[in-house]
């Protein structure tokens, strides 16, 4: 039996043809197998290129890596923004307002003073910025003055209820936000600081949350508000996606002076009944809401320097009047 091969390269198949007799034939195809020793040639000549293509894919996965490295490090130590979002003055009734010249009559009223330290007080009045619409509290301006320590706690409460909650409760109405919210609470009063503290007061008023970030500020002088915005500012920044409200406000009823020491006596004339509360945050979404961004804030201590120190200081001199004894550098 003859057989003839036809070899078909293109489709690499094998097409035999078998002779059975004259009249008659079986052809067969088939896949031809592989050829090893090409196939062997052609691995070994393309080891080179895939050398190189394995170093091209770990260098470029080495560079992402480093790339995202990069990456997380910089946003975890970057300064966070800290924007401020809203703020709220408080707005005392309008009985509570006292005019230059009902200030002046109560102190001249009052026949605590000297003609001399009176035109001392009229001077300063007229000067100090202090207009017709000034609001003092009750205890200051009631006859006679009532000044003693349950009346300055029974208006620190009055003025937790209007001055402090009425500014909180405009701001909580003005932002949207929700007194649970609420991340940091820090208040500052310079003068007053009774027991428990007026931040404890707003703690419990609005059942703020058991981790709140709560601190109260006194005794920190005019820049008492600046500092409690600064104090802000670094707990937002060391932590993220929080906001924290700042209320500034001061009592003055424990503070008056009716004495004839003019060192004392500008206390009188320059200090007010207010508040304010300040919204902050550093959450992206608060960026396109907010009515400034803060970005710097720069802060010089002189304690270190005895007549900065005992700049402002209370005391109590002759006659046992105690009040705020004011030393001009």
């Amino acid at each position: 039996m003859d057989r003839d091969s036809i070899k078909m390269d293109k489709e690499r198949l094998t097409a035999e043809m078998a002779f059975t007799d004259s009249t008659s034939a079986v052809i067969k195809i088939r896949r031809r197998l592989p050829d090893f020793l090409q196939s062997v040639k052609l691995n070994v000549m393309d080891q080179p290129t895939l050398r190189l293509e394995c170093v091209g894919a770990a260098t470029g996965m080495a560079g992402s890596l480093v790339v995202f490295f990069l990456l997380c490090l910089y946003f975890a130590k970057r300064s966070r923004p800290v924007y401020l979002v809203d703020f709220d003055c408080y707005k005392p009734e309008d009985d509570r307002k006292l005019s230059v010249d009902s200030f002046l009559k109560m102190t001249v009223d009052s026949e605590a003073f000297t003609e001399d330290t009176l035109q001392f007080q009229r001077r300063i009045s007229t000067r100090s910025g202090l207009g017709d619409e000034t609001y003092f509290p009750r205890g200051i301006t009631s006859s006679p003055p009532n000044l003693c320590m349950e009346e300055a706690r029974a208006e620190a409460e009055a003025e937790a209820e209007a001055v402090m909650f009425g500014a909180l409760d405009s701001l909580f109405e003005k932002t949207g936000i929700k007194p649970e919210d609420v991340d940091i609470l820090i208040l500052n009063c310079s003068l007053f600081n009774p027991t428990p503290s007026l931040s404890a007061m707003v703690v419990n008023y609005y059942k703020l949350r058991t981790d709140i970030k709560s601190y109260n500020l006194g005794g920190m002088g005019c820049s008492a508000g600046l500092i409690s915005i600064e104090l802000a500012q670094n707990l937002l920044r060391a932590n993220p996606n929080m906001n924290a409200v700042v209320v500034s406000t001061e009592n003055i009823t424990l503070n008056w002076y009716f004495g004839n020491d003019r060192s004392m006596l500008l206390c009188n004339c320059i200090f007010s009944m207010g508040g304010v509360a300040v919204l902050l945050s550093n959450k992206a979404r608060d960026k396109a809401r907010s009515k400034y961004q803060l970005l710097h804030l720069v802060r010089t201590h002189k304690g270190q320097m005895i007549n900065i120190t005992t700049a402002f200081t209370k005391e109590r001199m002759k006659k046992e009047l105690l009040g705020f004894h004011w030393l001009v550098n």
